[in-house]
């Protein structure tokens, strides 16, 4: 099996850098998958017999509705892992969520065992872990908030802002959708709204804006 250098963990994961005792049991006790782009890594239900910390690549964490609606909790890159799969294996209870790649991506893979083991063993990992859980309560805190009071209009032209470059968002009106939480249909008839108003020119997946509305 494919192992990771300390050199790179160390690279990818900082936090770690305190302590030469971990950094050496995850290399001894992880070792690293590929994983192509779209490809599912948890479904809803799933058990967690592992974790992984994200050494390259994108995975989107997203909700299903009953209706078929999407909405993203929120990305993993590297140097992180998913604090919902961290916390599955605290309660023992199944993976609450959906986890897919956006892009070709490498993990670096441990069995919850030995994940539960160096949590109880080294303050770092417990620090590393509950330092992304503050941070992603706080991502999923200002989500609520948004789609519970939010104007869809405004929300979406902050994404396309914040996604832009160079002026250019190259994304289905599926994947924005997903993203706000909201239905495709929402999204393309504000789209066209703005193009109408002269905020955007659209073409297939690129979307070229002039404004800021």
């Amino acid at each position: 099996m494919k192992t990771i250098s300390e050199n790179r963990l160390l690279e990818l994961f900082p936090a770690f850098k305190k302590s030469p005792e971990l950094s050496s049991d995850i290399i001894s006790h992880a070792h690293v998958v590929s994983f192509p782009k779209d490809k599912a890594i948890y479904s809803e239900g799933d058990a967690c017999a592992n974790i992984a910390l994200v050494m390259s690549g994108e995975i989107r964490v997203f909700k299903i509705g009953e209706g078929g609606r999407e909405i993203t909790l929120y990305e993993i890159e590297s140097g992180e892992t998913c604090i919902l799969n961290a916390s599955c294996i605290f309660s023992k209870k199944s993976y609450p969520a959906h986890a897919t790649t956006l892009s070709d991506t490498e993990l670096l893979l441990m069995s919850s065992g030995e994940f539960s083991r160096l949590l109880s063993t080294y303050e770092e990992m417990r620090t590393f872990i509950f330092d992304l859980l503050s941070r992603r309560l706080a991502a999923v805190m200002t989500l609520v908030e948004e789609v519970a009071f939010g104007r869809m209009d405004l929300r979406l032209l902050e994404y396309l802002e914040e996604k832009s470059e160079d002026g250019k968002v190259n994304a289905t009106h599926q994947k924005i959708a997903n993203d706000l939480g909201t239905s495709r249909e929402v999204v393309s008839r504000l789209l066209k709204d703005f193009e109408r108003r002269g905020v955007i020119t659209l073409s297939r997946n690129l979307i070229q804006i002039h404004s800021a509305g």
